[in-house]
């Protein structure tokens, strides 16, 4: 018997039937005696439409009603799957983050979970009970209801998973696992049986939108087996398995998959003084108006000049050049250049560590394709770089190919 926290998004669960296929899969898992805790999004399109009654009724409502508001999509999800499953035969409880006690930090609309409460549940479970928890929530020290951000369900379900030591954690969405990129780019795209918490960690953080990049920083913490699975399959697949340890497969690829994100916009502040300090004049005001920066060149300095370029959200763009235009004559930069057409192309794979020659591959085969790269930015596991937006899809397509990701492992 072992300890199972499902975790189904908002597709999973955008209907009744779906609702009541959910409630059929838990219960074949409880049926093969497994302890089962199920975390639920909210019904897909029910948080965007309550966040658009919140703006109907205010221009800028306060974080802590917002969160009062929008955490009320996965309370009616919860109960209808209790519902659904105890119409099946199956008892089952539900719980808010509050009833959980799932405890955060007070930062509302995008709380950190601090601790979890995890003798409610255990008690349940023990009397036979699939218990159901509504994600996304939870409560700070003072009793107010906090959220934890888009995507937040899928760490609502890590942390279940790690407090109650859980055999697995399984992620149920509308893909049947990770891909080596999105198929709808690729159609020779393979779905990836396992991936490391590492590799998985730099897929989310660079554009991959299959897992909320805090669960699988948290998956990895704690050590909680991680696996992305399909709802909308009635047999049960593999999926792929998210894991601490690499495949030491020899015959892995060295890649494992690429990643994008279509959001980047560049911004050069021309010849600003070549001298210390002058970074942190530019990103500093940045930074503090709270837009995150990427990948950042500072250009060979001649005549005690230089220019300094860095990535940011496209939708940030138009904050972070009125921060600029703010400071631009106190740092001394000539002028602001602005580029809201650009991409970024990753790839990623723990296997650039013992394989030299990976990056020059890439350069050449962006090269062979007449594509540009305007900036590059690696770790060790990661290459990226930030080429025009009108070449996203070709490049991702030749890429795939030069690393050999359609041809099964």
């Amino acid at each position: 018997m072992a300890l199972i926290v499902q975790k189904y998004g908002g597709t999973s669960v955008a209907s009744p039937d779906r609702i009541k296929s959910v409630a059929r899969r838990v219960a074949r898992f409880r049926a093969q005696g497994h302890q089962v805790v199920v975390v639920l999004s909210a019904m897909s399109g029910e948080t965007n439409r309550l966040i658009a009654l919140t703006k109907e009724v205010a221009s800028n409502p306060t974080p802590r009603e917002l969160d009062v508001v929008v955490s009320t999509g996965e309370q009616v999800t919860i109960g209808l799957l209790c519902m659904a499953l105890e119409d099946i035969g199956v008892a089952a409880k539900s719980y808010t983050g509050g009833q959980v006690r799932i405890l955060t930090d007070s930062l509302h609309t995008k709380a950190r979970i601090l601790n979890i409460d995890e003798a409610p549940v255990r008690k349940d479970l023990d009397e036979g009970k699939v218990v159901v928890v509504a994600g996304f929530q939870g409560v700070d020290e003072h009793g107010n209801i906090t959220t934890l951000g888009r995507g937040g369900s899928d760490t609502t379900a890590v942390a279940l998973a790690a407090a109650l030591s859980g055999d697995e954690c399984q992620i149920y969405t509308d893909v049947d696992g990770v891909y080596t990129t999105d198929p709808r780019i690729v159609p020779e795209a393979r779905k990836l049986d396992t991936i490391t918490f590492e590799e998985m960690l730099e897929m989310a953080s660079l554009g991959s939108k299959v897992l909320q990049i805090r669960s699988v920083e948290f998956a990895g913490k704690y050590k909680v087996k991680l696996r992305v699975l399909s709802s909308f399959e009635d047999r049960e697949g593999e999926g792929t398995l998210i894991t601490v340890e690499e495949d030491k497969n020899m015959e892995q690829p060295v890649i494992s998959g690429i990643a994008f994100s279509r959001d980047e916009a560049k911004i050069t502040v021309i010849g600003v003084p070549d001298k210390p300090g002058i970074a942190y004049q530019i990103l500093g005001p940045v930074a503090d108006a709270n837009i995150d920066v990427d990948m950042i060149i500072q250009n060979v300095g001649h005549d005690d000049a230089t220019d300094f370029s860095f990535t940011v959200m496209r939708a940030d763009l138009a904050k972070a050049v009125k921060v600029l235009e703010g400071v631009q004559s106190h740092i001394g930069a000539r002028s602001i250049e602005t580029d809201g057409a650009m991409c970024k192309v990753s790839i990623v794979g723990v296997g650039m560590r013992s394989h030299p020659g990976v990056a020059s591959q890439m350069f050449r085969t962006l090269a062979e394709e007449g594509i540009n790269i305007r900036m590059i930015s690696t770790s060790e596991i990661k290459i990226s770089v930030v080429i025009d937006d009108k070449y996203l899809e070709l490049a991702v397509r030749a890429l795939h190919k030069a690393f050999g990701l359609d041809t099964p492992a």
